[in-house]
């Protein structure tokens, strides 16, 4: 029989905000939030089926890197090795144009990424105008003040991910001396204020024993971690493959994901793990689409190839892109075997764009 994927999708969604509603329980105006997030859900939920019946593929997710500009030189950044455009960024005001449409054809999830996203305080400010789409910013945290704090505590669509890569040792040796200490300040300060926060940890093979431990994740959810995201590394750059964790560890995600789901308050996503739980890679709108600094409409952050430019059409023409159909068209070329699949199939995506 084949799989209703839009509906498993859907209801995907559901459980992840009825998990957010029971995780903040605690919290009365947080969960209150999470109630009525799950209202605009259904109803994006509609929409992108209304758009579906006209021929346009809308995703749930859309991850805008509204900045390659950064305050860190992470090792082993992928931001790093594959954004070198020469373009500017797309101005504040197009990007409200951009989130207002997204709101129309119901995309539900927006991720800001960068580089640092906090570099353009100017866009997080807008978000406050959409507060039926959830803002997930991937920070590295050393950019949130009082001030940002102050905004997170009233805007609660707005919810800060913290990117750490374990405890001090290596969280230092990836991002730079003493920044772990540092974010253990910005952590309390969040604590204190009562704001959903989330966290993700990148899993290498050498991290993974600590990032996966019980012990680790009771201090994050001890913190007021809410949501922690577990994502494999990817290797852009052939001198960290070694740091891909090791088809043992791979193994043993799902099982120690479902035993830190069943002891903490908290909610845990493995990526591509989960991805691979509702069919596969989910890049390409078929799930989530990537939209770079400069207005390039990519299937993936991993993936800088693009046929359309966001500058040069709307959000809902350049969903309808040639390319991006080809590669849903042909998701049984991504099997997923760990980490990205759409980095393991780039020559062949490059000679998707060159047959157009």
């Amino acid at each position: 029989m084949e799989i209703d994927f839009p509906k498993l999708l859907n209801d995907s969604l559901r459980i992840f905000f009825k998990d957010a509603l029971r995780v903040t329980l605690t919290n009365p105006q947080q969960a209150a939030f999470f109630l009525r997030t799950l209202r605009w859900q259904q109803k994006a939920a509609g929409l992108r089926s209304d758009w579906a019946k006209r021929g346009v593929s809308v995703p749930p997710i859309m991850v805008y890197s509204i900045t390659d500009r950064c305050n860190l030189h992470c090792k082993g950044c992928y931001n790093q090795a594959l954004r070198q455009s020469p373009r500017p960024e797309m101005s504040t005001e197009k990007a409200r144009s951009i989130f207002a449409e997204a709101r129309e054809l119901g995309i539900s999830f927006v991720v800001l990424g960068g580089g640092e996203p906090l570099v353009r305080q100017e866009v997080i400010e807008i978000t406050k105008d959409f507060r039926d789409i959830i803002f997930l910013v991937f920070t590295n945290g050393l950019m949130i003040d009082e001030k940002f704090i102050a905004t997170l505590a009233k805007q609660k669509n707005l919810v800060p991910v913290i990117s750490l890569e374990g405890y001090e040792k290596d969280t230092d040796d990836r991002r730079g001396k003493g920044v772990y200490e540092r974010l253990q300040t910005v952590i309390e300060r969040i604590k204190n204020k009562g704001v959903f926060w989330a966290t993700s940890l990148t899993m290498t093979r050498s991290n993974f024993a600590d990032v996966t431990d019980e012990n680790f994740i009771k201090q994050l959810v001890n913190q007021g971690c809410k949501l922690i995201f577990l994502v494999e590394y990817n290797p852009i750059r052939k001198e960290t493959e070694s740091w891909i964790i090791t088809e043992e560890q791979r193994a043993s995600l799902m099982k120690i994901r479902n035993s830190l789901r069943s002891r903490f308050s908290a909610m845990f996503i493995t990526l591509p793990g989960d991805e691979d739980e509702i069919g596969g890679c989910l890049s390409a709108g078929r799930g989530f689409i990537h939209i770079s600094a400069e207005g390039n409409v990519e299937p993936c952050p991993f993936i800088p190839y693009s046929d359309s430019n966001l500058n040069e059409l709307t959000l809902k023409e350049a969903l309808q892109s040639d390319f991006l159909k080809k590669i849903r068209q042909n998701h049984s070329q991504l099997s997923e075997s760990g980490g990205c699949a759409l980095w393991e199939k780039r020559e062949w995506l490059q000679s998707l764009l060159n047959d157009q």
